[in-house]
């Protein structure tokens, strides 16, 4: 069915695996036509493939798990960057844990099959009820992110007579070199204990001191969208002098290190991420390093990938609307391209000024086909309202084709909003030309149902 890519040979990393064209050059991924889709499922649509998940997980597992080394470790799967009941299903049996940071993403977890034995909750505020969830599903690991944490996660531990593993996590003090708003780990930030400062290793000693708690290792994330290991080799050090301290002065080895997450994908042409397998030996190599140098033994190592999973498999899918040319100076003319979503599907653009690819899904555009720069936006009341800031479109683009977005998979539903009181888009998986509903589009009774005088 399909003859040709569905875009250029420079942008074939940005586009999930399984996506091609149709003969009559209809955008399909997983087999499935993007036109039938819409039909289906509605406009805007989020559709993940999911050879293109299962596909990162595989490197995942042999790039951390089915390794033959000392370091060998486990791997987390990021719920934050999207998670449904049928992809934490996907993840779970392919032989990933999953990571949660409030009640709503363990519940999905939960409801997917997972035991407590496979979740990991982060947070830096949670709440006593999300702690006591933590202890009576008995979660593999708690990452505590405050003094305050400790004590309320003691309490529901010793309430419900068990001990808890725990994590601690720190701020290296590395600047990883992203957007401001998802570098996680300077010091002016609201993450985890400061190691430079001493409260890492003074939270260590808060852990150790309470009975229904037990110290099992080291957390660090230094932020997300990164594209190669500086960053880590700094952290490493670091993570490695803290976790000689603790020998020093507790006399407890560290079991267990959580290097988080944070690898990059390709939004646009430019965009070069390093390779998994590449990233992992990377990474099981500074750690090996880093601790050996410092004399110690080597702890179980765990990573939190969530973007890089997830993030190039999600490709979303609008129909135009209006378009209008707008005059810019005296050279140059920029077409409005507004489409039936935006910012309540896809903030990043706003909040993060971040870049995408996007495509006519309706036809091929021919390499000579004459093009017009282009700004995709939305139908919200924001002049912020951009789904992607610059694009060469087709210049006889016209009112009802389809556009795919790409690289969508991560941190835009799981983002999304009613702004305006727009429904959310619905989100389907394919697969071997068969769509799966992962979440029904929202309606406008939805949006009724939670107003508590409507109908009055």
């Amino acid at each position: 069915m399909t003859v040709q890519s569905a875009w250029t040979a420079q942008q074939s990393h940005i586009w999930p695996l399984t996506a091609a064209r149709a003969t009559d050059g209809m955008l399909t991924v997983g087999g499935c036509r993007a036109d039938d889709l819409v039909a289906q499922f509605g406009s805007p649509l989020f559709v993940v493939d999911k050879a293109d998940v299962l596909s990162q997980v595989r490197r995942y597992l042999d790039a951390y798990v089915n390794v033959a080394d000392e370091l060998a470790g486990d791997v987390f799967y990021a719920g934050k960057a999207f998670l449904s009941v049928g992809v934490a299903r996907w993840l779970l049996e392919a032989g990933l844990n999953i990571d949660v940071c409030s009640e709503g993403e363990l519940a999905i977890a939960l409801a997917a099959g997972a035991t407590g034995s496979q979740v990991l909750m982060h947070g830096n505020n949670k709440s006593e009820h999300e702690l006591q969830l933590a202890v009576a599903n008995r979660l593999r690991f708690v990452v505590v992110d405050s003094v305050i944490e400790i004590s309320r996660l003691a309490r529901a531990a010793t309430a419900a007579g068990v001990t808890m593993n725990v994590l601690v996590r720190t701020t290296v003090g590395v600047e990883a070199h992203t957007h401001e708003f998802i570098m996680t780990a300077h010091e002016d930030q609201k993450f985890g204990f400061s190691v430079a400062s001493g409260a890492a290793l003074a939270a260590v000693k808060a852990v150790i001191a309470e009975p229904a708690l037990h110290f099992a290792g080291l957390h660090s994330h230094i932020g997300s969208q990164i594209f190669d290991a500086d960053g880590f080799v700094i952290a490493a050090t670091r993570l490695s002098e803290l976790a000689a301290d603790i020998m020093n002065e507790c006399g407890i080895a560290i079991e267990n290190l959580n290097i988080g997450g944070g690898s990059g994908i390709a939004y646009v042409d430019s965009d070069d991420p390093q390779d998994i397998a590449e990233f992992g030996s990377t990474i099981r190599a500074l750690v090996r390093e880093s601790f050996t140098a410092a004399g110690l033994p080597l702890p179980h190592l765990l990573v939190e990938p969530g973007r890089s999973i997830i993030g190039r498999a999600g490709v979303t899918l609008y129909t135009v609307g209006t378009i209008k040319p707008v005059h810019i100076d005296e050279d140059r003319t920029r077409v409005y391209v507004s489409v039936d979503g935006g910012m309540s599907d896809n903030v990043r653009t706003a909040l993060y000024d971040a870049d995408y690819t996007t495509v006519v899904a309706s036809r091929v555009v021919s390499a000579d086909s004459s093009t017009t720069l282009a700004r995709v936006v939305g139908k919200h009341c924001e002049s912020g309202d951009i789904v992607v800031r610059d694009a060469m479109l087709p210049a006889d683009i016209s009112p009802g084709e389809l556009l795919a977005v790409a690289a969508t998979g991560a941190y835009c539903h799981s983002l999304a909003s009613n702004y305006n009181h727009i429904i959310r888009p619905a989100v389907v998986a394919v697969s071997d030309g068969s769509p799966e509903l992962l979440i029904r589009r929202e309606t406008i009774g939805d949006i009724l149902s939670r107003d508590a005088q409507a109908g009055e």
